[in-house]
């Protein structure tokens, strides 16, 4: 699963072996395949925005950690963007209004998903390791991890083309949020590659970059097998052993 790098690879190299990793991105994965291909059920498309919103509002605190890692002022000039794409501004709102409104418009009340009661232990278990890993890696080891990005606006673009065709029940407004983030991860993904591209210059850096990048994409990946065994396979975490209503209040 990981590129093994045997020698330096230049930079044109090196970018190109980044964006072979989209083969492993989480748009391939079974519980995504279904989604844009119309075979959700409404209970699912709000199973997996209410779990979603807890990555959502976690991304701003990475951010924040990768600021607060880093010396170089215009590094964190850019940077603070993303800060303000997400969390919103006194002129705008940001994403995580945006997801919100994604949230009302399947069928969720704000409150049951601001108070995460849905949140899938699994889908918190990965989420907060990867805000752990942005606040203990260096400054470059976090921006690299953020290189998912690479292959975000595909996958913003698929739902657009497929799901109110496939959902007509979501209400329109609800997708503010993906038409946002396709010009948004395209902007972030110049800034994100160029740290990566200019700080992994080694055979060992490199290696640790395609490791970086691994993790983040197994990240993506484990919250839909979280989602996957709780919607999909009727197997909630502790069905087996406790009423699931003590734990989760089904959408």
């Amino acid at each position: 699963m990981n590129a093994k790098v045997s020698t330096v690879l230049s930079r044109d190299s090196f970018e190109k072996a980044l964006r072979v990793k989209g083969a492993f991105y989480h748009i391939h994965h079974p519980f995504h395949r279904a989604m844009y291909s119309g075979a959700c059920t409404p209970d699912q498309i709000r199973g997996w925005v209410a779990n979603r919103y807890y990555y959502q509002i976690n991304i701003p605190q990475k951010d924040a950690a990768i600021m607060a890692n880093c010396p170089d002022a215009a590094v964190r000039r850019l940077w603070l963007q993303r800060i303000l794409d997400h969390d919103g501004d006194e002129d705008s709102a940001g994403g995580i209004e945006a997801w919100l409104q994604l949230a009302e418009a399947v069928g969720l009340t704000r409150e049951e998903v601001i108070d995460q009661r849905h949140v899938l232990p699994g889908v918190r278990f990965a989420v907060d390791a990867y805000l752990n890993f942005a606040r203990r890696a260096t400054w470059q080891e976090a921006a690299c991890s953020s290189l998912t990005e690479l292959f975000a606006p595909e996958i913003h673009q698929s739902r657009l083309d497929s799901w109110p065709a496939h959902y007509p029940w979501i209400e329109e407004g609800g997708y503010r949020y993906f038409r946002k983030r396709l010009s948004e991860a395209r902007r972030d993904v110049e800034h994100g590659l160029g740290i990566t591209l200019d700080h992994f210059v080694t055979e060992a850096q490199q290696q640790r970059a395609f490791e970086i990048l691994q993790f983040k994409l197994d990240i993506l990946w484990t919250m839909l097998d979280a989602m996957s065994m709780a919607y999909v396979h009727k197997t909630p975490p502790y069905h087996t052993v406790t009423d699931k209503q003590v734990w989760h209040r089904g959408v």
